[in-house]
């Protein structure tokens, strides 16, 4: 058995988030108190009570999501069940990429922060936008795209799963594609409630700030191979990884590309790690017959860990903590700050719907 990891993006969010796994998992809780440290507030307190509306803002959201993923991962390891191969949608890489041990996670926690800031300061507010078409092949998406752009930006952002796309670019070019796409067959589009029209070419600003960023973290190889969103290739050098994370910011994320890899690699369990189940949706949706977990809580831990072990038998040989980042050694078992929310992928209102930043 080969397990792959999936860490979900912005808009997976929910007040509440990690709080029953930090009490439960000293790993977890260990995690939340790096972040803590490393940001200089109290974001634990942001994921564990909100208020929703500052856990909204894309600048907590990220960090937040990255967090919570982490801790998941964290807890998992802490009960011998480590990932051989990962991938993340969007801000999700970066969780990939602390559990693969190419960034460090105090390095990636303050990064997000900084890419949630420049991403939302990349457009004027209300000048972009983001759309989802649904019953929509990626081909016809990129026509309408292309009809409707008359000299704006507007262009494929998410590609999710089979049938649905999601594109953004100036608000204007967005509402044209969208009238097209339904008398081009599409079953249906919604406007989403983003700040920012992320994934497009309007956040090269946000890119080129980024990059600055990332020059000054140090990255190692990963561990085990991280399927990137740009190309659907692997991540598997150190040099790879600043390049291909700039990239990220204004090119598609290629996710029905990046499961049908994991797929080709061998992966045979895929365990959706961190707030929400949307992951786990778009993996049913995408490839025919194969079984998604979620673990996002001590309840979705156990039944991981229990079906991945009865999948196992006795095959699968404990892993230490070693085999993934995992924040500086546990401080006990004490009540960890309350943290908050923030960036933007996957609607909530489309829980196992849509996906964006």
């Amino acid at each position: 058995m080969k397990i792959a990891f999936l860490f979900p993006g912005q808009g997976s969010q929910a007040v509440g988030m990690g709080r029953e796994l930090a009490a439960a998992s000293r790993a977890a809780a260990a995690v939340f108190q790096e972040a803590d440290e490393a940001l200089g507030f109290p974001l634990s307190r942001l994921c564990f009570e909100g208020p929703e509306a500052d856990l909204a803002l894309t600048a907590n959201t990220q960090p937040a999501v990255l967090t919570v993923s982490v801790a998941a991962a964290a807890a998992l390891a802490e009960r011998g069940v480590t990932p051989q191969l990962a991938a993340g949608h969007s801000l999700g890489e970066y969780s990939a990429l602390v559990v693969a041990g190419a960034l460090g996670f105090a390095d990636a926690v303050r990064l997000v922060r900084k890419r949630g800031e420049f991403m939302q300061e990349a457009v004027p507010v209300g000048a972009g936008a983001m759309a989802a078409l649904l019953g929509v092949e990626l081909a016809v998406a990129e026509e309408v795209c292309a009809e409707a752009a008359r000299g704006e930006v507007v262009g494929v952002a998410n590609i999710n799963s089979p049938g649905q796309i999601v594109i953004a670019g100036h608000r204007t070019a967005v509402e044209r594609a969208v009238s097209a796409a339904a008398s081009r067959g599409g079953k249906k589009s919604v406007m989403l409630p983003v700040s920012a029209p992320f994934h497009s070419a309007l956040m090269k600003p946000a890119a080129d700030r980024l990059a600055a960023e990332l020059d000054a973290v140090r990255v190692a190889a990963p561990r085990i191979p991280v399927v990137r969103n740009v190309d659907a290739g692997l991540t598997a050098a150190a040099e790879e990884v600043r390049p291909f994370l700039v990239r990220q910011v204004q090119s598609p994320v290629r996710w029905t590309e990046c499961l049908e890899r994991l797929a080709r690699e061998g992966a045979t369990s895929f365990v959706e790690v961190g707030p929400g189940r949307v992951l786990t949706g778009l993996l049913k949706r995408t490839l025919d017959g194969t079984r998604g977990l979620a673990v996002e809580d001590p309840a979705s831990l156990e039944k991981a860990v229990a079906a991945l072990t009865t999948e196992v038998g006795e095959a699968q040989p404990k892993a230490s903590r070693a085999d993934m980042e995992v924040p500086r050694a546990e401080r006990g078992g004490e009540a960890q700050p309350k943290a908050s929310r923030a960036e933007m992928e996957i609607p909530r209102a489309e829980r196992g719907g849509v996906g964006r930043a």
